[in-house]
């Protein structure tokens, strides 16, 4: 158990062809035993982080600090962090079991205690009756376990765990999710966990930190991440179905706030329904971005009017998607809605749903009526 310090840290590729600068000042501390989550699309820079966290790239400029030692400038083996693959990385002349132990050889465990610990993670990640197999005649799914067992299987300052679940089932990955978060909890693992589903970086994370073009766009809880965006990329990025946003023209009068979105519909709230302090900052804006989360956006009530285009129901919830003003937006409904595609229904939102952000530099501006 120790903590992580990212301090700075930079990388650029620099080829024939040009320079891509894929991570950019990145400022990141993990706390011991704490599980953190690196989230965002492919080529957001999370992979090149932990790569360069475990060795196998070179920093362009910056530290790494682990347990209050540098890292950065250590051979892999040297570091105390152990990484599951995305690729898996197994010794195809070895057996699965003989994958997972291979770490512990260099262990002052007994050979008793070694099989011991394998078996055990071996049948925490269902794979206990494909131990004595080679690599090539188990599924891809058993191999990336197998790869993530050989991780967890250590005693090591730190995890780095690349997509550890990407090629299992749905119904699978739900309880591995589980088991794993416990696992991890229970023996304190320092953690880092790169991944592009949301859904696995809440189960599991403490903190998410998402990315996007190399940079960190906020660090954060699931929860801080969905009910307070930094900015309109992560209220965006963040959320499924993904936040709803309109371009707004504000009035500011002084019994109400206004915003009068495209094609002339206005969303309008009591003063009392904003704090003084964001009435003042609108006053001063001619325009903002409006973010409306779908489980918001409320059915059959307000002030906007549209014709729906489907109605998904998905088991537990339905998905209404609307046609407004000549743009689509998305409404959850957490019953059956029963609506023909053309019929006309009308929407609104309360204003402690409201994000509201800089229409020019993305930043938020405010939540629930009062400032971010």
């Amino acid at each position: 158990m120790a903590e992580l310090v990212l301090d700075k840290v930079d990388k650029i590729y620099r080829s024939r062809k040009g320079s891509v600068h894929a991570v950019k000042a990145l400022d990141l501390t993990v706390k011991p035993g704490e599980i953190v989550a690196l989230l965002g699309s492919s080529g957001c820079g999370k992979t090149s982080t932990l790569r360069m966290i475990a060795g196998f790239e070179e920093l362009s400029s910056g530290s790494i600090i682990l347990g209050g030692k540098p890292i950065h400038a250590l051979p892999p083996a040297a570091r105390g962090v152990a990484m599951a693959f995305e690729a898996y990385s197994l010794y195809p002349p070895l057996t699965i079991g003989e994958n997972m132990s291979f770490a512990l050889k260099s262990s002052k465990l007994s050979q008793a205690e070694q099989e011991t610990r394998v078996k055990a993670m071996a049948g925490m990640l269902e794979i206990a009756d494909v131990l004595g197999r080679y690599p090539s005649s188990v599924s891809g799914g058993q191999q990336q376990r197998a790869s993530l067992g050989r991780a967890l299987v250590r005693d090591a300052g730190l995890y780095l765990l690349d997509e550890p679940m990407g090629q299992l089932e749905p119904q699978l990955r739900a309880v591995l999710r589980g088991r794993i978060k416990h696992y991890l909890r229970q023996h304190r693992c320092t953690t880092i966990l790169v991944t592009h589903d949301q859904t696995e970086a809440n189960a599991l994370a403490d903190r998410i930190a998402v990315m996007e073009g190399g940079v960190l766009q906020q660090y954060a809880t699931p929860a801080e991440l969905k009910v307070r965006p930094a900015n309109l990329f992560t209220g965006t990025f963040i959320g499924e179905p993904p936040m709803n946003v309109f371009d707004a023209g504000v009035k500011v009068g002084p019994q109400t706030v206004s915003f009068v979105l495209d094609g002339g519909a206005a969303l309008s709230f009591s003063a009392g329904e904003m704090d003084s302090g964001l009435r003042q900052t609108l006053a001063g804006m001619p325009k903002v971005a409006v973010g409306i989360r779908p489980h918001a956006l409320q059915l059959g009530e307000g002030p906007l009017t549209g014709k729906i285009i489907a109605c998904q129901w998905l088991g537990d919830q339905t998905h209404v998607a609307v046609d407004m003003a000549g743009r689509t937006v998305v409404s959850v409904a957490q019953e059956r809605v029963a609506r023909a595609p053309g019929s006309d229904i009308s929407l609104g939102v309360a204003a402690r749903d409201l994000h509201l952000f800089d229409p020019d530099s993305g930043e938020a501006i405010a939540h629930g009526g009062a400032a971010a």
